[in-house]
Order: structure tokens, then sequence, then C-alpha cells
């Protein structure tokens, strides 16, 4: 059996993940990218965070995008700030924007908000998996 830091289901685990995708979504935009795919990254560090704080509050969690939905499954005893809140802004880059057509343009202001966006979940979240984990630090 695996330590339980090593285990899919560990939230530090899912957590790294979530560092390793706001590390993609902080890379210069590339000749010929778009904002978009660097913002989907931005949605999937926030995803990831959020779903580590759910498995280190034991509480499941369905196959989703949706971030509003995985903060309604936050058990209400844990304080949620609005500035972590405010991060379901990021749900239409989890899908609509990745396609043509879908939505209007990602310019670089939607980005930067997108950014500050998934650093605040982030943070929260290493904040939450550290207080009960001294192997994480605090750094998004």
């Amino acid at each position: 059996m695996l330590p339980d830091g090593q285990r899919a289901d560990a939230p530090i685990r899912w957590l790294e993940n979530a560092r390793a995708d706001l590390a993609l979504a902080r890379v210069a935009l590339p000749p010929g990218a778009l904002y978009e795919h660097l913002c989907f990254h931005a949605h999937q560090a926030a995803e990831k965070s959020l779903k580590a704080v759910l498995l280190k509050m034991e509480v499941e969690f369905p196959f989703t995008h949706n971030l509003q939905a995985l903060f309604d499954l936050l058990p209400s005893a844990l304080r949620t700030p609005s500035d972590v809140l405010e991060a379901v802004d990021l749900n239409p880059f989890a899908v609509a924007t990745r396609y043509p057509g879908e939505s209007e343009p990602v310019t670089e202001n939607d980005y930067h908000d997108a950014i500050r966006l998934a650093e605040t979940v982030t943070q929260w979240a290493a904040n939450i998996i550290r207080d009960r984990n001294p192997e994480c630090d605090s750094t998004p």
C-alpha cells in the first residue's frame, strides 16, 4: 500500500498538480498561441485546488469542471473568502473558450484576471492543506 502522500487521492498530489497547471498558465504567451489556452490551465489550477480541499475534508465530488458545483460541496464550517469564491469566473475557461465560435476572444486583461483568481484559490487550498499537512509549503 502506498504512503498517504503518494496515493492518487492524496490532497497533496492534487495540490501539486494544481501548482503545475498554474505554472503552465503563467508561461509567457508563445507566438501563435491564444490566451484561451493559458486560461484553461488557470481554471485547472483552481479546479484541482478545490478538489484537493474536498479530499482533505473527506468530501466526495463528482466528475465536473464546474467550480460553483465544487464550492457548493465545501463544508459550511469551512471559511471560504469572497476572493476565493470569485474563481467561479474561471468556469468559461474549462470548455467554452477552448473551441472556436463558443465565446468572445480572451484578452490579456482577462488572462491576468484568470491568473490572479487561480493564484488566490491555490494559495487558499495550500494554507488549508498545510495546516493539516506539514509537508505542504505555502507557495502556490
